[in-house]
């Protein structure tokens, strides 16, 4: 069949533009998210409210879901109100934008911990298990991503690392997927170390309860401390970071590696690469005020270039220094592969600032994007959780073979799924077209999380 050309017209079918928002919908009604939330009480003490807190939380999960984390956006559910309140399983509706912002203003930071709580038993209700690596050991990556709020009067916002105004919020990712396991909302002038070891004791408390297995934590220099070595050795992980040698003398320590080093390797003409361990103490105070002391490992990797790679010879030899404590007994190579194998958690950063949107917050008010970065992790679980299950779909597409799926492709292919929606015998029944490739895919994630 052929046709001469396309007539556009509209229709009065129900063609919602997310239809995979029943989905998200279904995964928080099962885990019982508004039911946990829904008797919270707000600081305004007027009336009482016509939509709860689970509710108006579980409406910025639906838009966070869509790539859309703005207050404005809630104005696109009103085309098809009934088919939104019925996904998110809303008893009454969803709010206006003036009442979302008003509401997410009230709830603040008051619920983080119950938000935590429930992030995790998201994620064991849902049979997730984060994959380890070849080790057998959990990664846990923990890393500040500065996020450009420039040119706004927020709450917070202040002149981060990266030179620009905004927000330093500290991430920790468990899992070769990436699962989010915690989060925390900071000023961009913040130091990364500054609240780190609070935020490292509750982040390894969660990880205990996602995984049973050893946990490898990987850190940056920034937050090379001896506390934090301290509170990791006192819960039993591993870890691997990066040293900060801060004032200590390169030259000395260049001069060291040279005498000691075995393992020498010339990749190139004029270039040198030493790899090799040492030892030094550390010394850590615990949580209940005992002082102690370990004999820890380095594992260093110096780079020594006499030229370019073109043959331009330096006038001086450019050292590269490389550094990293652990108490792993894998080989030195092995140490710095699996520091290297840290920078995966960029990609996870970029995947929640740019495919979610989350990077300008929506709120001027430092507790709400608080909480906003708290929804967020849960937002981003369930597209994680999404598209995981795809990848282990055989008729999923995919142009190769893949251990993770990005977050924009789930929001892209399952979130805005096209779909007709008919009623009838009070059932509401979701048609999609055969003829969709993610049709399959779409039909297991729904046996996956909604029909079991």
């Amino acid at each position: 069949m052929s046709f001469d050309k396309i007539i556009y017209r509209l229709t009065d079918k129900r063609i919602p533009a997310a239809t995979g928002i029943g989905l998200v919908g279904d995964i928080l009604d099962r885990a019982g998210f508004q039911e946990q939330f829904r008797n919270v009480r707000s600081e305004d003490k007027r009336s009482r409210k016509q939509i709860d807190c689970g509710a108006i939380m579980t409406t910025f999960i639906g838009l966070l879901c869509m790539g859309k984390p703005d207050f404005d956006a809630i104005a696109e559910f009103q085309n098809d109100a009934a088919y939104y309140q019925t996904a998110l399983h809303l008893r009454k509706g969803f709010p206006s934008a003036a009442t979302l912002r008003q509401r997410m203003d009230e709830i603040g930071k008051t619920q983080r911990e119950q938000l935590l709580k429930f992030n995790t038993h998201l994620l064991k209700s849902n049979y997730i298990e984060p994959t380890a690596l070849k080790n057998g050991m959990i990664p846990l990556d923990m890393d500040v991503t500065p996020m450009d709020n420039s040119n706004t009067k927020k709450e917070g916002v202040s002149f981060t690392y990266k030179k620009f105004m905004g927000y330093a919020p500290m991430m920790a990712y468990i899992g070769k997927e990436g699962y989010l396991v915690n989060t925390e909302l900071r000023e961009g002038k913040q130091h990364c170390q500054s609240g780190t070891p609070e935020f490292l004791r509750q982040t390894m408390k969660l990880c205990r309860k996602i995984t049973d297995k050893p946990v490898l934590v990987r850190l940056d220099s920034g937050n090379d401390a001896a506390e934090n070595v301290g509170i990791l050795l006192e819960n039993g992980a591993y870890y691997v970071i990066k040293r900060n040698l801060r004032k200590e003398d390169r030259t000395e320590w260049a001069d060291n590696i040279r005498s000691w080093c075995k393992d020498i390797r010339e990749p190139r003409e004029g270039k040198k690469v030493y790899v090799g361990s040492t030892f030094k103490d550390i010394f850590y105070t615990t949580e209940n005020g005992e002082q102690k002391s370990i004999c820890n490992r380095i594992v260093y990797e110096m780079i020594e270039r006499d030229s370019s790679p073109d043959g331009q010879i330096f006038l001086e030899p450019e050292i590269e220094l490389n550094m990293f404590w652990t108490n792993l007994g894998e080989s030195d190579q092995e140490i710095i592969d699996l520091y290297h194998a840290h920078g995966e958690c960029e990609q996870f950063h970029s995947e929640i600032k740019t495919d979610m949107g989350v990077e300008r917050l929506p709120s001027g008010k430092f507790d709400t994007n608080e909480l906003v970065l708290e929804l967020t992790m849960i937002a981003y679980n369930i597209l994680r959780m999404l598209g995981q299950e795809t990848v282990n779909q055989a008729k999923a597409p995919s142009k190769r073979i893949v251990s993770r799926k990005r977050i924009r492709t789930v929001i892209q292919n399952i979130i805005h799924f096209a779909g007709q929606l008919t009623k009838h015998a009070r059932q509401l029944f979701l048609s999609i077209s055969r003829s969709n490739a993610w049709a399959d895919a779409f039909l297991g994630l729904v046996q996956r999380f909604v029909a079991c």
